[in-house]
């Protein structure tokens, strides 16, 4: 029997509110005292009028009791459930009343109220973020497109209803595909594109990213227009090649009018002086060598401007090294062994480089009676080869890899400045600083495996 009970007993208290239970916890705390008075009073010895007079004033006070005690209790419960239903909302300028910190149920209040509070606050800043950021996306000249799981556009930015020619009502919604935007989901990012839209046409940047939006992923396009980036770094390219150009021919060029003016001037005296033929030969001395210096020029220039690309092959870099470091009579090279590593490089044109750069650290070392050191690190995805002088170090080095530039006399002004393009065009670098706790410069050659 009381196993087939106990289910309607649990059942009984589970339907039962919060509100049920507390009024019937003040009805139990209640009744017992009203309980013994009405006994009391009843099996006195009192009237009949006194009785009912003082059983409804007992029933009465208890019944005001009950509904007095559970207003107190369920009321601030309320009062916190529709605040707590209005932060919920969005809606955070309701405060509750009775909030203070020497009372229990107040400080529950305060705490409700400072929530709020903060929530305004966070609120109004993702409001001017969203603000900011609205303003920005406007404002930018690259055009910004988000697009859904599949492919449709749900955000598009002033910029790219320009280059679509399609007002922001039109485009929402539109697959990739339909707006000619497909191409970009399978382009290379560090590759340029030639793309032609309604709004413009030219070479544009691609940058592409991820990020979840209600826990689906989208996709963040930003297109950047590179047509006048382009034209103006070929515009300053031309401007210093023909800067450079200029400066050496008119270094050749201006000695070589003044000389045949003057031989000029030296034929048309008559009688010719004395010593004409000796003067004329070391003026035609004079031209023949600006000459040569300037066609030495053109030829460096030409070299420099027509580097071909890299036929890669596997190379032994211990045999190249060694071999590269053997052919320096001036001085004898020291070589300090890596590890055993083998390239796919161009060898003719790393030779070229390591010939240059082993040069330029004799050429510094022979300076101070120094030393050079050659060799390599296995690091991760690439090697590094280092070359080591005990020079002076490296006085200017902002011109390093300025073209034409050099400080030694009879220089072209390009070895740096090639095996630069050499490292860069196999995927590596080149950097020359002064060399930490010793005197000298280091090159380090980073190529890739």
């Amino acid at each position: 029997m009381n196993e087939l009970l106990a289910p309607a007993g649990r059942k009984l208290r589970h339907r039962l509110t919060h509100e049920g239970r507390i009024t019937w916890l003040i009805v139990g705390a209640v009744a017992p005292p009203a309980i013994v008075g009405l006994a009391l009073l009843w099996f006195g010895d009192y009237t009949a009028k006194v009785q009912w007079t003082l059983s409804l004033l007992i029933a009465g006070c208890a019944l005001g009791f009950v509904l007095s005690a559970r207003e107190h209790l369920i009321r601030p419960l309320q009062t916190m459930t529709n605040l707590l239903a209005a932060l919920r909302e969005g809606d955070y300028s309701i405060r509750a009343r009775g909030a203070r910190v020497d009372d229990a149920l107040g400080e529950v209040l305060l705490e409700i109220n400072a929530l709020g509070e903060t929530l305004r606050t966070q609120r109004l800043g993702a409001f001017e973020a969203t603000a900011l950021l609205r303003t920005i996306m406007a404002e930018i000249d690259v055009s910004v497109f988000t697009f859904d799981p599949e492919r449709r556009l749900r955000l598009v930015n002033r910029a790219g209803e320009n280059l679509l020619r399609l007002p922001i009502d039109k485009l929402l919604g539109r697959r990739a595909s339909d707006l000619g935007l497909q191409v970009v989901y399978e382009a290379n990012q560090d590759v340029p594109l030639t793309l032609t839209f309604p709004g413009g046409s030219g070479r544009w940047g691609v940058r592409k990213s991820s990020f979840r939006e209600r826990g689906l992923p989208h996709e963040l396009i930003v297109l950047t227009d590179l047509s006048r980036t382009l034209r103006e770094e070929e515009r300053n390219a031309w401007q210093r090649i023909v800067r450079v150009l200029g400066h050496e021919m008119n270094n050749s060029l201006a000695p070589i009018k003044s000389i045949a003016g003057s031989l000029e001037s030296l034929l048309r005296r008559d009688p010719p002086p004395l010593d004409w033929r000796d003067d004329a030969r070391s003026g035609l001395n004079v031209i023949a060598t600006r000459a040569e210096s300037l066609s030495r020029f053109m030829q460096a220039y030409a070299r420099l401007a027509r580097l071909p690309p890299p036929q890669k092959e596997p190379i032994n870099l211990e045999e190249l090294v060694r071999r590269i470091a053997g052919l320096e009579m001036r001085l004898a090279v020291r070589l300090k062994k890596g590890e055993d590593v083998t390239l796919r490089a161009d060898a003719a044109q790393l030779e070229q480089l390591l010939i240059n750069l082993i040069q330029n650290a004799v050429d510094a070392s022979l300076e101070t009676g120094g030393g050079v050191t050659v060799g390599w690190r296995d690091i991760s995805e690439c090697v590094e080869i280092y070359v080591q002088d005990e020079g002076q170090g490296i006085m200017n080095p902002n011109n390093l890899f300025v073209p034409f530039f050099t400080t030694k006399p009879g220089g072209s002004g390009i070895g740096l400045t090639l095996s630069r393009q050499i490292a860069e065009a196999h995927g590596g670098s080149l950097n020359l600083a002064n060399r930490k706790g010793g005197s000298g410069c280091e090159a380090l050659l980073r190529l890739p495996k």
